[in-house]
């Protein structure tokens, strides 16, 4: 069920009135059933993938936490292997059998790829992560085993977060269905706000951003540079918007109903580094893989050539993690070099700055380093979007070549669409900038005014939204 659907604006309110209206015993057996009607609104049966996954990382729990010595490591690689293995059938088998078809076909050697096309269940790396730090916390101590099934089930299939994130920990989400939450009519319209915010993104900026972005990237080579060089801004907004736009609803309506959830942006491109870039975006996944693959591997604790291939390694995985792509790894993997490049630069950046009387403090080093970022993830995403490598390359190497004014329009997207979408972006700044790191602003106002801004948000909504129920970015990871 997508949140942009009549299906959603129906079935949202339904819970909300249920989970209120029920008694504590009955309210997470609810959510349970919710959240596998909104599952099962994609495709019925993969909710039979999502018992699977459960039941196994269920069982590990409990047996981890009654088992001793050997045997718990054992159990908890047990786990994480027949986890990844219902990720690795459904996301990756076809990925890997045509590599290595292709691969063995360099010796001369002609093999055959399997036929068969699975389709990829919605959000199913999400889940699957959610369910494998429920499993490491309770292998190294930090989480207490989840004995009702309810409950732990509920965990991961809750309904916000399920298909896109953020991917929850246990510590922070799972004791939280044990606890009431009665009806707060100030935490109830502060998750209103955040999903009408959030719809905003997704509807009028992301959605009417992708008309230019899909026909220019559907086609490079039929494109003039300027229109490159528009479309792969524009996607840096898209995604940005699609994806912080999906959280912005999940927690809003998480908070509607009284959980707490972690953010998962922090107005990233406003960051002054890659690495600070990777602070502030997709926090949840970040810092998954920060904690249970970066520090396991040793981190920055190990020889300066190993910290290295620890990030390469790190930043390639989460790479693959997105999409059984070529393009996506080469993504991972260039976003490793850009923060090597960084260690490895920094003593020079620093000793220019330091000759130039610049230092990290002053407004015009802090744009530069603003503007240098941004360039470099725009650059990084040429890759993450391009259908084909050959087709990033393409587009790499054509951001110069013939710049058309005239013909920057493409087949979906006409004249008259600029001024929505520049005028939707500028909002967006002039939001963010205002807000700072503080979401609710709305005190410093008086009444007349913050039902005006509320209002003036819904009717930018009706009035420049894009209703195409079209999917989230991020579903297909």
């Amino acid at each position: 069920m997508l949140f942009n659907s009549l299906e959603f604006a129906i079935f949202f309110p339904l819970v909300v009135a249920l989970y209120f209206g029920l008694s504590q015993r009955w309210r997470t057996p609810m959510l349970l059933v919710a959240s596998c009607v909104f599952y099962m609104a994609f495709i019925p049966a993969y909710i039979l993938i999502l018992a699977v996954t459960i039941l196994i990382d269920y069982a590990a729990g409990i047996y981890l936490e009654r088992t001793q010595g050997k045997r718990r490591r054992w159990l908890l690689i047990g786990s994480i292997v027949a986890t990844c293995a219902v990720l690795f059938v459904f996301k990756y088998f076809y990925f890997f059998t045509n590599t290595f078809v292709g691969f063995v076909g360099l010796f001369g050697w002609q093999l055959t790829g399997p036929s068969i096309h699975i389709i990829l269940p919605i959000g199913l790396s999400f889940h699957t992560f959610q369910s494998l730090s429920y499993v490491i916390e309770v292998y190294h101590g930090r989480q207490k085993a989840e004995h009702n099934f309810v409950t732990y089930a509920t965990y991961v299939m809750f309904f916000p977060q399920l298909v896109a994130g953020p991917i929850e920990r246990p510590q922070n989400l799972l004791h939280q269905f044990n606890e009431h939450h009665a009806f707060d009519y100030d935490r109830v319209t502060s998750g209103l706000k955040r999903m009408a915010w959030g719809f905003f993104k997704k509807l009028v900026v992301a959605d009417r951003l992708a008309l230019y972005v899909n026909d220019v990237y559907g086609a490079p080579q039929g494109h003039n540079g300027l229109q490159l060089t528009i479309a792969t801004i524009f996607f840096a907004y898209q995604i940005y918007c699609d994806f912080s736009g999906y959280s912005d609803i999940a927690v809003g309506s998480a908070r509607i109903l009284g959980f707490k959830m972690m953010e998962n942006f922090d107005t990233p491109y406003y960051s002054k580094s890659i690495s600070e870039f990777w602070q502030r975006w997709h926090i949840s996944l970040s810092s998954w893989f920060r904690d249970y693959v970066y520090i396991p591997l040793g981190g920055n604790r190990v020889s300066k050539s190993r910290w290295y291939a620890n990030l390469l390694f790190t930043f390639t995985i989460s790479g693959l993690w997105h999409g059984a792509n070529w393009t996506y790894v080469v993504w991972g993997f260039l976003n490793g070099i850009y923060l090597v490049g960084a260690i490895v630069t920094q003593p020079v950046r620093d000793g220019v700055g330091s000759r130039l009387n610049l230092p990290s403090a002053v407004w015009l080093r802090s744009a530069c380093s603003i503007l240098c970022t941004f360039a470099l993830t725009c650059l990084a995403w040429v890759v993450f979007r391009a259908q084909t490598l050959s087709d990033a390359w393409y587009i790499l190497t054509h951001f110069w070549t013939g710049w058309d004014f005239s013909a920057i329009k493409t087949q979906q997207f006409h004249w008259k669409h600029f001024p929505a979408a520049f005028g939707s972006i500028a909002l967006l700044e002039v939001v963010q900038l205002w807000r700072h790191k503080s979401w609710d602003v709305s005190w410093q106002l008086t009444l007349p005014v913050r039902w005006a801004v509320y209002l003036g948000l819904v009717f930018l909504v009706i009035l420049f939204g894009v209703f195409k129920e079209s999917q989230f970015i991020y579903f297909q990871f």
